[in-house]
Parts: C-alpha cells; sequence; structure tokens
C-alpha cells in the first residue's frame, strides 16, 4: 500500500511538473502584439492562431505578404532567422 502511495505521488508530480511547460507553449499576448508589428512593418499580417513557440523563438505560418505567402522564424528577440516561401 505505501509503495502504491509513493508511486501515485509520484505520477501527480510529474503532472503538476509538465503542467507549466504545456501552458509556455502558446505565445503572450504581448509577443503577439511584437510579433504583428514586426509582420505589419514587413507589409505582412497572418492569423494570431497560427504563430507557435518554437524552442526559444516562433515559427508563424501561413503569414502574407505583399510579394507572397511565407513561412518564418523569428528568434527569441524578433528577428527574423529564416523566411520560406510557401
Amino acid at each position: 500500500m505505501k509503495d502504491l502511495r509513493a508511486l501515485c505521488l509520484a505520477g501527480i508530480l510529474l503532472i503538476i511538473a509538465g503542467g507549466p511547460a504545456w501552458a509556455s507553449d502558446d505565445p503572450t499576448a504581448e509577443e503577439i502584439d511584437r510579433i504583428n508589428a514586426l509582420l505589419a512593418e514587413m507589409q505582412c499580417e497572418m492569423d494570431d492562431d497560427d504563430i507557435e513557440k518554437e524552442g526559444d523563438g516562433f515559427e508563424l505560418d501561413d503569414v502574407l505578404c505583399v510579394d507572397g505567402q511565407y513561412d518564418i522564424e523569428l528568434d527569441a528577440n524578433f528577428a527574423v532567422i529564416e523566411k520560406r516561401a510557401e
């Protein structure tokens, strides 16, 4: 019985510890605003739902620009590190 309690407690702790990591996968409202301001300067726009946190930066899918559609990767400082035409 004691082993079962320890196992359950360990499982609960793993779930709790993993929770913040899942929550941090979504960009914050401030990050979305910064990305949208950057895109406006680039004459681009996109659906906020297509912004994903990726490692230390962001992946932007289906970005519509005046010269075409792109997938764009940003670093943690919101600098473009890759822009791929779709």
